[in-house]
């Protein structure tokens, strides 16, 4: 899978609220209610993400899940990194 530049992100980017690149992946911070909601979109995500085969580097503090995203098998971000935040930003908005 091919790797998008820097400025081919950026563009792609302006269609997905909230995330941004450093060139190398791309990221984004999910806030919730509390606790219980950030633990339920993770929880919701994972077999989804599962599914793709695709998996985030991603923390969780409280109501915040931070996602960084990269195709580390090609080497930067791919398609299948803003298909993942697509992906995220509708189960975010769900829950």
């Amino acid at each position: 899978m091919a790797t998008l530049n820097e400025q081919e992100i950026r563009e792609r980017l302006t269609g997905i609220d909230g995330w941004t690149t450093d060139g190398t992946a791309i990221e984004k911070r999910f806030e919730f209610d509390d606790f219980p909601a950030a633990m339920a979109f993770m929880a919701t995500a994972a077999p989804k993400i599962d599914a793709l085969d695709h998996h985030p580097e991603w923390t969780n503090v409280y109501n915040r899940v931070d996602v960084r995203l990269t195709s580390h098998d090609a080497g930067g971000v791919t398609e299948r990194d803003l298909e993942l935040a697509g992906l995220l930003d509708q189960i975010a908005t769900a829950e």
